[in-house]
């Protein structure tokens, strides 16, 4: 570096030297950024073939689960489908209607509130109802000072 140095600093001189000096490091700054952006794009295209290659293997794999999936759901209505005739008598058999439950009303459950304990027999024995902060407990329960 030093001998390159001394041959510029001969054969340019010394007025014109500081000028070529940063006219070459812009230049090289420029092609260092060049070559920086070349290889994100060729980061980015190797990306983009792996993401591409990823995406036909998961749409392979659900085409065939799908597929899997269809034939095994014909097979299904096949076996549950109601036969024509009637292998012992030969006579046609009615489709079977599903049946249902008849429909209840939702109600409240009696026994709940039949046995609830009402809140004035709470409040009369002295059964806590709601929960204390921690201020509040230390405040119910402080020794008072006997003067």
């Amino acid at each position: 570096m030093a001998l390159i140095g001394a041959v510029a600093l001969i054969v340019i001189g010394p007025e014109k030297l500081p000028r070529v000096a940063r006219t070459v490091g812009t230049l090289l700054g420029k092609a260092q950024r060049y070559v920086a952006d070349v290889k994100a794009e060729v980061n980015r295209s190797m990306e983009l073939d792996e993401l591409r290659k990823m995406k036909d293997t998961v749409e392979g794999a659900a085409r065939d689960v799908e597929q899997s999936i269809q034939t095994h759901a014909s097979d299904f209505q096949k076996s549950w489908s109601p036969d024509d005739a009637d292998s012992s008598t030969g006579a046609l058999s009615s489709a079977v209607t599903p049946v249902y439950p008849e429909y209840r009303h939702p109600k409240k459950n009696w026994r709940i509130k039949q046995g609830a304990v009402p809140q004035w027999y709470k409040a009369r024995n002295g059964v806590r109802t709601k929960a204390l902060s921690g201020a509040a407990r230390v405040a119910r329960y402080r020794p008072h000072k006997v003067n």
